[in-house]
């Protein structure tokens, strides 16, 4: 009954921690970006964020999702040569629609989360480029396209 206990306790330990610092990390570091701004840096910590980008040269920016949920519309968005976004999810997600056509470059990796990047390969050499980074752990990062119209 000790060891159950002991296990018991360091897990309840554990979540507190976790909460603890993602409370200190949410005022110490603010989301910024509307839907004009060519560069993003979205914090989703115990809450959700949700963007539909107008931006007339994205250029990426950096999204953290700590125990809350990140949803970037870039469908009406014109794609800056270079463009790069640093993604991480811990125990929380990210996704991110992009339209038809835009080519992805994936470094992103998780440890007992998801990633799932669901886009085709466009036919044209020159399509806009979006490279991204980060990780995923006991989260998801999804990546996909859908027509503008669709929800």
């Amino acid at each position: 009954m000790r060891p159950l206990r002991a296990l018991g306790l360091l897990s309840l330990g554990t979540v507190a921690g976790i909460a603890v610092s993602a409370r200190a990390v949410r005022s110490a570091i603010p989301s910024r970006g509307d839907p004009e701004s060519d560069e993003v840096a979205l914090v989703a910590i115990f809450d959700g964020v949700n963007l539909k980008s107008r931006a007339t040269s994205f250029r990426g920016g950096s999204m953290l999702s700590w125990l809350g949920g990140i949803a970037v519309d870039l469908r009406d968005a014109q794609l800056a040569e270079g463009a790069k976004l640093s993604l991480h999810s811990l125990l929380g997600g990210i996704a991110i629609r992009i339209p038809p056509g835009w080519r992805v470059e994936s470094n992103l990796h998780a440890l007992v989360g998801g990633v799932a990047i669901d886009v085709p390969e466009p036919d044209d050499p020159d399509a806009p480029r979006l490279v991204l980074d980060g990780l995923a752990v006991l989260g998801g990062i999804a990546v996909g396209t859908k027509p503008p119209g669709a929800s």
